[in-house]
């Protein structure tokens, strides 16, 4: 047995030096994708040059053979194989050519991640600092405080909680106004908008949508999931109008409200319908109705679309996977209705049968946003008080592949995107 150790030991030791490539395939046979990105992470910001290989092998990563490389997959449970440097070549020659739906993309940074997420503990998790956390990328906490000192250009990529921007709480006041999470979180973020000189939650919420708004317009990179996407939109849609009833700010709502909302302030959405129902557990129509998923989680899927890697090279990025057909997965805002989207957005993600889109990107300014409907990939319904997701458990999981290509996605090097 020794014998047999001391000759692998050899002959993968010449491999070794022979080899010049280290490949870390994206397939089925990648024993831990979500650790993968993180390996990929860690590279950048060892100042090691990686190849984002687009369609190939489900968007696999190329770069130099290092041992360093290789033992922190090792010790990551990452699978990775080694390349001789004709191999190398030879795939990146296949990648090359102009009939082929694939692409190489360099990756050259490591970017500066920010998760805007509250301080106090509320009882729900949230799947991409699960993610950030299981993969091993470095991220720092920001909330409102933060964001308004102006602390955002320091950052690459942001990150929107499960959250409200409309000042409304969730709109968990009719189930949970009793509840001791509820009442602490709304004093605590009364004591922030008071300490930042607003007299309202909903004016702190919108000035904090501001500045991200403006972190966007200046070239920054935000991802949403939840009821972060249509209460941004909205938020900004109402930028003057009192949308908030007397249970969320203490005096009622503008009866006008509805007639004065600008759909020109928004991202991605545009002729929607709020909610003034303060009882109802809805921000708008622009999330789906849930009766619509609810029980039906073996027939809940949403599929991927197939970009151009040559031409599309960025939606391209944001879709990579080892599967087309994701399994779908509820939320406070589970998906978004098609006539709801402006006509520039891009849609990455949908499912023809309920006629509805599951997952966005577009531009703003100088900087891009995506939207992914759903609270936790691995999850299909959660609710208040579930424990996080063990992502040991899924360490494959297609749908929190779309959550780390979004992070990675910053690390590129400027590409035009041809149109």
């Amino acid at each position: 047995m020794r014998k047999l150790l001391l000759v692998g030991s050899i002959v993968f030791s010449i491999m070794s030096l022979n080899a010049s490539r280290l490949l870390i395939p994206m397939d089925k046979k990648q024993a831990n994708h979500l650790k993968a990105y993180g390996i990929v992470y860690w590279e950048l910001t060892q100042e090691i040059d990686v190849s984002w290989l687009l369609n190939y092998r489900g968007g696999s990563f190329l770069c130099m053979y290092h041992e360093k490389i290789a033992n922190e997959c090792i010790l990551r449970g990452v699978s990775y194989e080694v390349l001789a440097d004709v191999q190398a070549e030879t795939i990146l020659q296949e990648i090359a050519q102009a009939d082929v739906n694939m692409n190489e993309v360099k990756l050259n940074k490591a970017p500066k991640i920010a998760v805007y997420s509250p301080k106090n503990k509320l009882p729900w998790d949230d799947a991409v600092t699960l993610a950030l956390t299981y993969a091993e990328i470095p991220y720092d906490v920001v909330y409102d405080e933060e964001v308004m000192s102006g602390i955002l250009p320091m950052y690459d990529w942001l990150h929107l909680h499960h959250e409200d921007f409309t000042g409304q709480y969730g709109k968990f006041w009719s189930n949970y106004r009793n509840a001791n999470w509820y009442i602490n979180d709304v004093k605590e973020q009364e004591n922030t908008a008071h300490k930042l000189g607003f007299s309202k939650v909903s004016q702190m919420k919108l000035a904090v949508v501001k500045k991200i708004r403006d972190f966007v317009v200046g070239g920054g990179f935000m991802f949403a999931m939840c009821s972060a996407p249509d209460s941004f939109d909205v938020a900004l849609a109402a930028d003057g109008v009192d949308i908030c009833d007397v249970p969320f700010d203490g005096d009622p709502i503008d009866p006008q409200a509805q007639s004065k909302l600008n759909y020109d302030n928004t991202f991605a959405f545009q002729n929607f319908k709020i909610s003034l129902n303060p009882s109802e557990y809805e921000i708008s129509d622009i999330d789906v109705n849930a009766a619509t998923h609810a029980g039906n989680k073996n027939d809940d899927f949403f599929t991927l679309f197939d970009f151009s890697a040559k031409w599309d090279p960025v939606p391209t990025m944001l879709c990579q996977n080892h599967y087309q057909v994701i399994r779908g997965f509820m939320g406070q805002t589970t998906a978004f209705r098609r006539d709801k989207l402006k006509s520039n957005i891009i849609i990455l993600g949908e499912t023809k049968k309920f006629n509805e889109v599951r997952y966005i990107h577009g531009s703003f300014g100088k900087g891009t946003f995506t939207f992914l409907g759903g609270h936790d990939p691995e999850d299909y319904q959660h609710f208040i008080g579930d424990p996080p997701t063990d992502l040991d458990v899924f360490p494959t999981s297609e749908g929190y592949r779309l959550i780390l290509n979004n992070i990675l996605f910053p690390a590129a090097k400027k590409e035009k995107q041809k149109t």
